[in-house]
């Protein structure tokens, strides 16, 4: 973190260029599970398939990602959204025609490659173009993730599902606009860096904080994302078949409520960013994980009506956290942001996916149902935030 300069702002066209290109990104990771009642359907898949494709993808998304991270912190590279672009394309080309199971999988893989790749660097952008005001600057970049992964389940209600699986092939012309948008990105990344090379020598400020302080404050926040990234899992990869057997829906109606899950999750992940700055991080990270649990824990006992309006105050709260988590995560250690970066969204795509397949395994084992029973537990997790150090009134050494 370099030393505050009061004078800098934030650059939005570089943060609304990022934030459009995370959009693009995250709507192609989106059509994955919002495809799921089609391959369940065309392949005659079982809960458990379903959830091991979740798996495949986050876990190939989550593995790589501190890898990537760990190496661009000390190799940078500007037009790395673009390779990653490139990975995701070829993905989703081999996700429309994959005639079996075994090619799904490996479709899939493509496209967790390609999010490892765009999501440290990107990440990274935002911190730079920030202007010290990093919640805010993270939650713009976080918001066209969570638009994208919103528009997914529309558009593929409308699109994909009337036509089948090929048609899954139009999503590669997202992935040619996103290395568009990410080659201006590229270029502004590169200036930044021939302007960093002469004046090599910026303190960075840091917490000062022991080193078991920071293992331990790493390992809260870890566990904050496995009750956040499980529950999420629950709904993004499951509210539709739990509706749709609950109420006796329709698949369209079903994407519908889950559409209107990840437009609040959109909202809140930027109310979570601005009163991250306003309020403090911990306290948005405390709010945002525990102050779910009475909603959480309601869900499985209403109404149709009620499911709708709860999945829309779980998602506005529970989304509000990770900005929060990232850029505190950042501060805490600001040497090596694309580490930082990659090793949190990495953990939060492996959660996913791991949630993912056990919950499948769970649902062929007991009921759909059941698991809403089980996951409205997990926000209770959300306690530990309060042993999180307040960074905010922790003091700070500079270092070069």
């Amino acid at each position: 973190m370099e030393v505050p300069n009061n004078k800098i702002r934030p650059e939005f066209s570089i943060l609304l260029a990022v934030s459009f290109a995370h959009l693009l990104n995250d709507l192609i990771q989106g059509v994955i599970p919002s495809v799921y009642p089609l391959l369940k359907e065309e392949h005659q898949l079982s809960f458990s398939q379903i959830g091991m494709i979740t798996f495949v993808y986050q876990i190939a998304a989550s593995i790589f990602q501190p890898v990537v991270g760990s190496f661009t912190d000390k190799n940078p590279i500007p037009y790395s959204q673009i390779i990653g672009m490139t990975f995701s394309i070829a993905g989703m080309a081999l996700f429309a025609y994959a005639p079996s199971y075994a090619l799904i999988l490996c479709a899939v893989f493509l496209v967790g490659i390609g999010s490892s790749i765009f999501h440290p660097e990107s990440s990274r952008v935002a911190y730079m173009a920030s202007g010290g005001k990093r919640s805010m600057a993270q939650s713009i970049f976080q918001i066209g993730g969570n638009a994208g992964t919103a528009l997914a389940p529309i558009i593929v209600a409308y699109l994909v599902l009337p036509k089948g699986q090929s048609s899954i092939a139009w999503f590669c012309a997202i992935g040619l606009i996103g290395q568009v948008v990410s080659f201006y990105i590229g270029n502004w990344y590169s200036r930044r860096l021939k302007n960093r090379a002469k004046n090599a020598l910026n303190a960075i400020k840091i917490p000062d904080l022991s080193e078991a302080r920071v293992v331990s404050t790493v390992i809260i926040l870890m566990l904050l994302i496995i009750s956040k990234y499980f529950y999420i899992a629950s709904i993004t990869n499951y509210f539709q078949f739990y509706t749709m057997e609950k109420f006796g829906i329709t698949e369209i109606q079903a994407q519908v409520y889950l559409f209107y899950f990840l437009i609040a999750v959109a909202a809140g992940t930027l109310l979570g960013g601005l009163f991250g700055d306003r309020f403090g991080r911990k306290y948005v990270i405390w709010f945002s994980v525990l102050g779910v649990a009475p909603f959480s824990l309601l869900l499985p006992y209403v109404d149709y009506t009620m499911t709708g309006v709860l999945v829309v105050i779980i998602g506005l709260i529970l989304s509000s956290a990770f900005p929060a988590i990232i850029v505190y995560a950042q501060e805490l250690l600001p040497k090596k942001l694309g580490m930082v970066s990659g090793l949190f969204y990495g953990f939060a795509f492996g959660m996913g996916g791991l949630g993912s397949a056990l919950l499948g395994w769970q649902a062929d084992h007991t009921s759909i149902e059941f698991i809403y029973h089980i996951c409205s537990y997990l926000p209770l997790i959300g306690v530990v935030a309060y042993f999180l150090p307040n960074l905010q009134k922790t003091p700070y050494k500079e270092v070069l």
